[in-house]
C-alpha cells in the first residue's frame, strides 16, 4: 500500500498510529519526531499522505503544512493534522493552511485510518 510519513513527537502516540496503520494494510510509515526532520522526510521520500501534528519542537506543525503546500514535488500530498489543539479557530486555520483533514486527541484509531483511506481515495 501507500508509503505514509507520520510526523508527531510523542513516541506513545506515533507507536499506536504505526500499529493502526500496519493492521490496515499500511507497510511503509516513515516516521519523524520534529517538524524540520519530518519536513525533510516528506521531501525525500514523496509520500502518498502526510499525518501532522501541530505542536512539534522547531518548525510547529502549521509552517511544516505550509511548507509542503508551497514546494511543487509534494504540493497535493493530502495532509491530516492530528493535534491536541481543538479550538474552532485552531482547525479553521489548519485547513485554510491546505490541511485535506484535522483530527483532534484524543483519536479513534478506526476513524483515523478511515479518513486517511479516503483521503487518499480522493488524491488516486
Amino acid at each position: 500500500m501507500d508509503k505514509i510519513v507520520l510526523i508527531e513527537d510523542d513516541p506513545g502516540i506515533r507507536t499506536v498510529i504505526r500499529l493502526a496503520l500496519k493492521g490496515a494494510g499500511f507497510a511503509s510509515v516513515c516516521e519523524a519526531d520534529n517538524g524540520a526532520d519530518g519536513l525533510a522526510l516528506v521531501l525525500w521520500e514523496k509520500p502518498a499522505l502526510v499525518i501532522l501534528d501541530l505542536m512539534l519542537p522547531g518548525m510547529d506543525g502549521l509552517a511544516v503544512c505550509s511548507t509542503i503546500r508551497r514546494t511543487p514535488s509534494v504540493s497535493g500530498t493530502p495532509i491530516v493534522m492530528l493535534t491536541a489543539r481543538s479550538t474552532e479557530e485552531d482547525v479553521v486555520r489548519g485547513l485554510e493552511l491546505g490541511a485535506d483533514d484535522y483530527i483532534t486527541k484524543p483519536f479513534s484509531k478506526a476513524i483515523l485510518v478511515a479518513r486517511i483511506k479516503a483521503a487518499l481515495r480522493r488524491t488516486s
